[in-house]
């Protein structure tokens, strides 16, 4: 038996969770949060790259560098439906370092793909493909800190979790402007490259926007193999968690879901390259980390407001507020005869990612309440071996549901840069791709408010 297995554990249980429950719990929690805050920097790494690789001589159009952009989002949702199943398979500790070890690929791959301007666009399309790896992780991070906390809880664990995890990608937008101006790895590192026209920019070493993670990434994997725990009541077969797909509210929740996460990660992975294109006299690198930072942080600021107000409602005003601010967006675009207000444009986003960041916390807050009401509701009446096997069988449901929904939404990090992309290649602008959005939203309104928001909706939460 493996000194990190636990056999019994029993979160709701006061006395438990006092004398041993909680210390194990927030361990796993601080050590799962830079795993999967590198994971999200991998996943997002292309959003600053491909805003460098014309500026080194890469010949490739603004529709390819979208796909660029895109594509990760695109093999990371794909791959969070199949992580979001693993913890309960291998548990959690050995998931965790598998997975983070598993960014090493991408982030070599990339560093020594880069420097040379020869390069196929073929071969780029895989490192971004690779990427995926850091946006599977979601998935199975957010399903094993589930396990470990008791529903009153369950909000402020999985805000912290996925908030400051989200700091990755605030973070690779932050991090990599700064460490690409310096030969910071040495003669290991690769030489640097120089701007394709003469006097216009500064060398850049460009390899250090994947290598800066590696050391990150080894130590991040080392910890999660000796700090971290397997739960024993977590274990469950494929078949087993299987039986989401024929929960009517595992399919709600994706929708939702999406209409956040899938905002956040997809504005995060356009945002730089659409502010390029918009405003060419604005270096997008001096801002475009805000945004996630904005997200992250109001991701945790909504767990704990979710716990106090209630996640359906918290969820309903949020995605009211989205609309608004896609509105303003709209309103501060370049027009005919007129340049536009950057000013205006990127106030209006950091809104839209605040209002993201809520709406993550909100609707993964309302998860593990409507599936343990549901079973609760199945069970009452019964004994109560009856009774706490529905605890049981509906924390593993919602850790399912909470990686499969994670899986959908992560669609959007592939969608919002392709909508933007194909909307000004039709039109030359961005609104259809953004008044789309809003429609999104508005549907987004009318399930919460219908299924859990309502006075004597069908599941209140």
């Amino acid at each position: 038996m493996s000194k990190y297995l636990i056999n019994t554990w029993e979160p709701e249980l006061p006395v438990f969770w006092q004398r041993q429950g909680r210390s194990t719990a927030n361990r796993n929690l601080w050590i799962s949060i830079p795993a999967l805050s590198l994971a999200f920097a991998v996943w997002m790494v292309w959003s600053v790259v491909v805003v460098n690789l014309p500026v080194i001589g890469f010949t490739y159009s603004t529709n390819q560098l979208f796909w660029l952009a895109a594509v990760p989002g695109l093999s990371g949702a794909t791959l969070r439906i199949f992580y979001s199943f693993m913890v309960p398979i291998f548990g959690g500790r050995k998931w965790t370092a598998l997975s983070t070890a598993s960014l090493l690929v991408p982030a070599i791959g990339i560093g020594l793909a880069v420097q040379d301007p020869a390069t196929g666009y073929p071969t780029m399309l895989v490192l971004a493909l690779l990427c995926g790896f850091g946006g599977g992780n979601f998935a199975s991070s957010m399903a094993n800190i589930s396990f470990f906390y008791p529903k009153a809880q369950k909000g402020y664990a999985l805000g912290m979790n996925a908030g400051l995890g989200n700091l990755g990608v605030s973070a690779v937008q932050f991090i990599v402007p700064l460490v690409i101006t310096t030969g910071i790895f040495g003669a290991i590192g690769g030489a640097a490259q120089v701007p394709v026209t003469p006097g216009h920019g500064q060398a850049v070493w460009l390899q250090n926007a994947a290598f800066i993670w590696v050391p990150f990434i080894v130590v991040s994997t080392l910890l999660a193999w000796f700090g971290m725990n397997d739960l024993a009541s977590a274990k469950a077969s494929f078949a087993e968690q299987a039986v989401i797909f024929g929960r009517k509210h595992n399919w709600l929740m994706c929708w939702l879901y999406t209409g956040s996460f899938g905002s956040f990660i997809g504005y995060s992975a356009a945002f730089p390259l659409l502010t390029k294109t918009l405003f060419p006299d604005v270096d997008p690198l001096r801002y475009a980390f805000l945004g996630p930072l904005v997200g992250a942080l109001a991701r945790v600021a909504g767990g704990i407001v979710a716990d106090k107000l209630g996640g359906a409602r918290v969820t309903l005003w949020t995605f009211a507020g989205m609309i608004a601010a896609v509105f303003g967006v709209v309103a501060f675009l370049p027009q005919a005869g007129s340049p536009g207000s950057f000013t205006g444009f990127f106030w209006m986003f950091m809104l839209l990612f605040a209002g993201t960041g809520i709406g993550n916390a909100s609707t993964f807050r309302m998860i593990p309440i409507i599936f343990m009401t549901q079973h609760q509701r199945a069970a009452a009446g019964k004994p109560k071996a009856a009774q706490d096997q529905a605890i049981v069988d509906a924390n593993k449901e919602s850790a399912a549901v909470l990686g499969f929904t994670s899986a959908v939404a992560a669609y959007g990090a592939f969608f919002i840069p392709k909508s933007y992309g194909t909307s000004i290649a039709l039109t030359g602008r961005p609104d259809a791709a953004l008044y789309c959005f809003i429609a999104y939203y508005a549907t987004c309104i009318a399930i919460t408010w219908w299924c859990y928001a309502r006075r004597n909706a069908p599941m209140p939460c």
